[in-house]
């Protein structure tokens, strides 16, 4: 019998993957993203926050479901890696930038 915990991963992480492929090809179609043009271009530069995105996804997961304190942390970590992503266009500064607010709220709150 399969356990719901892989079960529910498999599912959020595909979700995941899954929308950060298909929103940039419907929202962003009418503008180029770092120089590339077209449907293609969009593709292949949303792959990276996906992979990032997916790889934070699955794993934080398991220590969440452990420690519910890690939830609000990895939650408000996960949304900067979004959001600084959609206003730089960097993977690199959006990977640390959700990596030191990570950081600051889990010390922040775990004192």
């Amino acid at each position: 019998m399969i356990d719901n915990k892989i079960l529910f991963i498999g599912l959020v992480v595909g979700i995941a993957n899954f929308l950060f492929r298909y929103l940039p090809l419907r929202l962003g179609s009418n503008r180029s993203l770092a120089g590339t043009t077209g449907k293609m271009g969009v593709i292949l530069d949303s792959i990276g926050i996906a992979s990032i995105c997916s790889l934070l996804i699955v794993s934080s997961i398991p220590d969440v479901m452990k420690e519910y304190n890690k939830f609000f942390p990895t939650l408000i970590g996960c949304l900067t890696i979004c959001l600084f992503f959609y206003k730089t266009r960097s993977i690199i500064t959006s990977t640390l930038s959700g990596a030191v607010v990570f950081g600051v709220i889990f010390k922040v709150f775990m004192n």
